[in-house]
């Protein structure tokens, strides 16, 4: 094992790169690839390495980019792809079908504000409009983290449990363009940690259909299989978790992170890195006599609702804090998870940092005290952080 200095962009070109050699005695390493920013400082890092058995596809598009992933899976081939905010909205169609044809994929997503107007800036509306597509969802708050949840998405998704694709996100320029001391494993470590990928019905020279018509009770049946290889993810994920340490030393966050929640009766929710400028504010609250606790959604599809039902089942007032909007409701996340508190738990939505403004400790602090200062919840609340 090695430590560099890498940005996000890198560390996650660089475990697909590790990743895609693990799978040099089957059929290789491939993807589709499109450049925009932030995330094309990863593909153009993925495109300088050298590989045994594959090959990267420049194309003209997004949607063309998900469209050589699928293929190139259907034959067995381990892939990667990266894409942020229209790009993703542009390749939506074949991000719903690489699900469907239960295709373990895995692409990383740069978080950026939709537009227009255009904005480069972080915000997670971009990959929450994918949250119905049937993709695995980590949110990731540091570099390190967004290396170790490449590589480990291979062997969750590949898993003959699952066979769902991985899409791994991480915020535009905090995390995209900034550098961080990152621990590489071996090309052998990570050899020994991924099976060769053995897709069940890829495609031979023996006759299929792949993408043919299927009646209304066919399309049942194919949704219920998905829906229940989700609910699988929970306990082939701690096996992976199990694995991951063993090999590499270290252990991958779970999928809800808990922070100084033991006697918490105000629980702060928030995701990717935002939940490290929760974590100083709920400190500096604490130091006030506050009794507030933060937690981290790591993964957010499948939806943790039965880890946040057990940390919340104390919590007399809940702030969720989204860097996003669904327009006509309020905060993505927010919307997801005030069913999950106790019924006479205060739930408020928060909306911080929208368009990528920077969301620092006293702007966490302002809206807690709000909070506390509530009886009931009121209309999503704006939070201005300023440009």
């Amino acid at each position: 094992m090695t430590v560099e200095l890498l940005t996000a962009n890198h560390a996650s070109a660089t475990a697909a790169t590790l990743a895609g050699r693990a799978n040099r005695n089957a059929r290789g390493f491939g993807g589709g690839l499109y450049p925009i920013t932030p995330q094309s400082e990863s593909i153009e890092f993925l495109c300088k390495q050298d590989f045994d058995k594959g090959e990267l596809v420049r194309v003209e598009s997004e949607h063309s980019a998900m469209a050589v992933c699928m293929g190139m899976s259907l034959a067995g081939v381990r892939t990667f792809t990266a894409s942020s905010a229209n790009g993703l909205a542009y390749m939506i169609e074949n991000v719903y079908a690489a699900a469907f044809y239960r295709l373990p994929i895995v692409m990383m997503a740069v978080n950026r504000t939709l537009g227009p107007p255009w904005n480069i800036w972080l915000d997670h509306g971009d990959t929450l409009m994918l949250r119905d597509t049937g993709w695995i969802q980590f949110y990731c708050e540091d570099n390190q983290e967004v290396f170790d949840s490449i590589v480990l998405a291979y062997r969750l998704g590949e898993d003959e449990r699952l066979l769902l694709p991985v899409l791994v996100c991480q915020g535009a320029f905090v995390l995209s363009h900034t550098m961080m001391q990152t621990d590489i494993p071996s090309q052998d470590d990570v050899d020994a940690f991924l099976p060769d990928l053995r897709l069940p019905h890829q495609v031979t020279d023996r006759a299929i259909a792949v993408g043919s018509l299927d009646r209304p009770r066919e399309t049942e049946v194919h949704r219920k299989q998905h829906a229940e290889a989700m609910n699988r993810t929970w306990a082939v994920y701690t096996e992976v978790q199990d694995a991951f340490e063993e090999r590499f030393g270290r252990r991958p966050a779970d999928p809800v992170v808990p922070y100084r929640m033991e006697d918490a009766e105000i629980a702060l929710l928030s995701m990717g890195t935002t939940a490290a400028t929760v974590r100083r504010a709920v400190d500096r609250a604490r130091e006030q006599g506050v009794k507030v606790g933060a937690l981290r959604i790591r993964m957010f599809r499948p939806f943790p609702e039965a880890i946040l039902r057990q940390h919340l089942a104390p919590c007399t007032r809940v702030g969720v804090i989204d860097r996003d909007i669904s327009l006509g409701l309020g905060g993505v996340l927010w919307s997801e998870t005030r069913g999950t508190a106790a019924p006479s738990a205060v739930v408020q939505s928060y909306m911080a940092g929208l368009g990528g403004g920077d969301v620092r400790p006293e702007h966490v602090l302002s809206l807690l005290a709000d909070l506390r200062s509530r009886d009931t919840a009121g209309e999503p609340a704006f939070v201005e952080t300023g440009s």
